[in-house]
């Protein structure tokens, strides 16, 4: 093999490429090892079985395990890892001539000029971004990362063949080094033609070439610094096969190319222009690099940038056949279960209770709140996804919500969903735009071209997107995410850039109260500061409530003093996060189909939702829509995948029902609790009788104790306080008809002089009487009852709702002689009117 131009033979270079080809042509394996059978013997030659899979998948790319290459010579891997850009042409050569030698028609009857690229895996060292320095160019090198950005396929020029238009020669295979490159000189040696060339396009050698941006994971980037990203060049068959948000591995070598945008400055560009003879003065000589004068004294800049040979997804296992990856664009390739995997899952499948004990192995550094676990586990399952015949997308994945007290562990839910699954992004509402959320239209520097940098949700595609503190995020970035959540796309208008993206992401989010606490008093929408446009767009919303309690507190308290003990040995789930991570792999291979008797069921299912809807005086988190029957069957699907089953079943449904029916309607205390306002009201129980016809609540030797009964029905001091509770519908009923009097009294007086307000003694008095013409209540003792929860009912809207304001404290001394109902008689007297900025509803 003489060089070109009388360049002397490298003789290393050959050595590896023979040995190289020696090793194709005899390296075995035992045959259990290979997916293709073999000879009747124990063993079979590797590489002349991935010639078969070559021709099988039209391929011209051979896959060699670089183990495989350690075993057969340690000095040919050496000489490998270390000069691989040296030897890379030759490696190539003799992958050529190995295909040559076994399957010659395979090239002969394509195109005889056509190269055999090779793909190194199984690198046994996998270096981290940062670790790229100079030290490595030009080696064979493994680098994992995130990818986040991905450019378009073009053709690049490989070899040129050129003509000169002066003489008509023809130059063949001149190589291109990063950029076009021409000629020096005609070889004609009567032509001294230098810049005048013609490319021929048909006999050049062209290949596919696509850029992709690479950062670092966030658990390589050390304390205090900012991730490093990294050009990574595709070509040939590997292009495509890196998404955006895909962890990968890439295989190569380190090079070094100009940087041509540091050369640039605004309104100046670098070039590089040759001048001809003629135009050469002899002072002058090659004026070189043009346009650098604003750039002071820097001289010409790199950077690295890495070529890859090899492709490989970094949650799938080392070393396994990636071959037949797909590539973008195309479905998702189904996963690959070893048999003793498949039984490991059926095994677990198996497990008594196994359900509830998947539930249990979900966050096990979490104690209890068993209905989220469940909710973040159907999450993970997800529903079938479905295609109209129209075309249109039927949303398979599942929205969950959860709002809660602070330190509950919704957080801890959410690092933990972003950990267990390969594609997912974990974000923080308060620091996060609309543009990072979705997508942005960037400017390419080398080329000035626009291009779109894929946002949170995008780089979650097919995987999920935890997003904190979910209703600290501004209004005009939230509406970002209503076409993702539920059609699943991201429609962009920008910069002539008009493109709909793929957002095909569950949604996890962690919400606080308003308040800072959940008021079971209220419903949903008056806890969080989220819109009914978004709400209705989770499938399950959970409320997480922090309440003392001595028993739960005892047990949380020594399950986190435990964790923080012994770590991980405090930990016992069923199930490992591995087979939690394995099971759910198989589970959505499933697509379980809807029966006859669960269509049914579904239906009446959303039937009775919305009558319970419907019903007066309901208090659900936001009107059941259609958009909830969706949910019933997303859910009924994750649960009939749970269960392995072809078919979703009735009981799945009923299960998704209780999930939708309980996630927000348990929360809606049904009682309020007046039990601080009954001891504001009621300080003394022996109040003296006084006039009824001022004071119509003091009928009143026989005021209720505190456990409901009068004083002379039995002994308040000898049996427990019972608690002061009115329903929901109840405590509305009262303030709706106290607000309505109050408001009938200022509009009738706010022409006079004076406060337009009404004293508490006269509108008990009213209430009263409202009652007694209604005929509601028999007996004394149930009226005086009512009279007590009314007053407390007054002053819960005074102190904590801010419904009723006090205009005149009433007299300031109690009288002599009633120093025990001193209290109770000085708020009889004082003076009620309605906030003003309240609205009746």
């Amino acid at each position: 093999m003489d060089g070109f131009g009388g360049v002397p033979v490298d003789q290393k270079a050959q050595w590896a490429e023979n040995l190289f080809l020696e090793f194709l042509n005899t390296f075995t394996v035992d045959m259990g090892a290979s997916a293709v059978s073999g000879e009747a013997s124990g063993r079979q030659k590797m590489y002349e079985a991935e010639l078969e899979s070559m021709k099988n998948r039209e391929s011209t790319t051979l896959y060699v395990d670089f183990s495989h290459v350690m075993q057969f010579d340690d000095t040919l891997q050496q000489a490998i890892s270390d000069e691989y850009l040296r030897f890379e042409p030759y490696l190539k050569n003799a992958c050529k001539r190995f295909v040559m030698q076994h399957r010659p028609t395979y090239i002969a009857d394509d195109d005889p000029n056509k190269d055999v690229n090779i793909a190194f895996y199984n690198i046994p060292t996998l270096r981290r971004l940062r670790d790229l320095t100079t030290a490595e160019i030009g080696k064979l090198v493994s680098v994992s990362g995130v990818v986040t950005r991905t450019s378009e396929v073009r053709p690049e020029l490989l070899q040129g063949t050129f003509k000169c238009l002066d003489c008509g020669g023809v130059i063949k295979n001149v190589e291109q080094q990063f950029k076009y490159t021409q000629p020096i000189i005609c070889v004609n040696a009567t032509c001294s033609n230098r810049d005048r060339w013609a490319l021929l396009r048909q006999e050049s050698k062209f290949a596919d070439w696509q850029r992709v941006r690479m950062q670092e994971t966030s658990k390589e980037i050390p304390a205090g610094s900012l991730p490093r990203s990294l050009d990574v060049i595709l070509r040939h068959e590997i292009v495509e096969q890196a998404r955006a948000g895909d962890k990968v591995i890439f295989t190569g070598t380190v090079v070094v190319i100009p940087d041509i945008s540091a050369l640039s400055s605004p309104g100046d560009r670098a070039e590089s222009r040759r001048e001809g003879p003629q135009n050469r003065s002899a002072s002058s000589g090659y004026e070189g690099v043009r346009g650098l004068k604003s750039l002071g004294v820097r001289d010409l800049s790199y950077r690295l940038a890495f070529i890859a040979n090899s492709v490989q997804l970094h949650d799938k296992k080392r070393g396994i056949d990636f071959r037949g990856v797909k590539k973008d664009g195309e479905e998702d390739d189904t996963p690959h279960f070893t048999m003793e995997e498949i039984d490991e899952i059926q095994r677990m499948r198996g497990t008594m209770d196994f359900f509830n004990k998947l539930v249990e192995s979900i966050a096990p550094t979490v104690f209890g709140h068993q209905e989220v676990k469940r909710a973040v586990l159907l999450m993970l399952l997800g529903g079938v996804h479905k295609q109209t015949h129209e075309g249109i997308n039927l949303r398979g994945d599942i929205n969950v919500c959860i709002v809660g007290d602070p330190s509950c562990a919704k957080s801890q839910f959410l690092k933990y969903a972003s950990s267990i699954v390969s594609r997912a992004v974990y974000t923080s509402g308060k620091s996060t735009s609309a543009a990072g959320l979705t997508a942005t239209v960037v400017k390419e520097p080398e080329t000035g071209e626009f291009c779109i940098e894929a946002g949170a949700l995008m780089l979650a595609d097919n995987g999920i997107c935890c997003i904190d503190e979910f209703d600290k995020m501004d209004v005009k970035d939230q509406v970002a995410i209503h076409e993702a959540m539920e059609q699943q796309t991201i429609s962009i208008t920008k910069a002539g850039i008009q493109a709909t993206l793929n957002a095909r992401t569950s949604i996890l989010a962690a919400a606080n109260p308003t308040g800072g606490r959940y008021d079971k008093s209220k419903p949903l929408k008056y806890n969080v500061a989220l819109p009914p446009a978004i709400l209705s767009r989770f499938d399950l919303v959970y409320v997480m409530i922090d309440e003392p309690d001595d028993q739960t507190d005892h047990h949380i308290a020594d399950h986190i003093v435990r964790v923080h003990q012994k770590h991980e040995e405090a930990l016992s789930p069923t199930f490992t996060t591995a087979q939690i991570q394995r099971y759910i792999a198989y589970a959505k291979t499933l697509k379980p189909k809807l029966g006859t008797e669960a269509r049914k069921v579904l239906v009446d299912a959303y039937v009775s939702l919305r009558q319970g809807d419907a019903a007066p005086g309901s208090r659900v988190a936001y009107r059941i829509t259609v958009r909830q029957l969706e949910a019933l069957i997303r859910l009924s699907e994750a649960i009939a995948r749970v269960h392995l089953d072809s078919e979703v079943r009735p009981a799945h449904v009923h299960m998704a029902g209780r999930l939708i029916s309980t996630s927000i309607i348990s929360v809606d205390s049904n009682e309020i609790d007046l039990a601080d306002f009954e001891d504001a009201e009621n300080n003394n129980n022996d109040r003296g009788t006084g006039d009824n016809e001022n004071q119509p609540a003091e009928a009143e030797g026989h005021q209720p104790t505190g456990n409901g009964t009068t004083a002379a029905e039995g002994k308040a001091g000898d049996q427990p306080k019972k608690k002061m509770t009115v329903t929901y519908e109840h405590f509305q009923k009262v303030t709706r008809a106290l607000v309505m009097r109050l408001r009938q009294h200022e509009e009738s007086v706010k022409d006079e002089a004076g406060l337009a307000g009404l004293k508490q003694a006269d509108l008990i008095k009213w209430y009263v009487e409202d009652l007694n013409s209604q005929q509601v209540f028999d007996t004394m003792s149930g009226l005086l009852e009512e009279v007590k929860i009314v007053r407390s009912i007054i002053q819960h809207l005074i102190d904590r709702e801010g419904v009723l304001v006090v205009l005149d404290d009433g007299p300031q001394a109690p009288a002599p002689g009633t120093e025990g109902s001193a209290q109770s008689t000085r708020n009889d007297q004082r003076v009620l009117a309605v906030n003003p900025n309240y609205v009746l509803e």
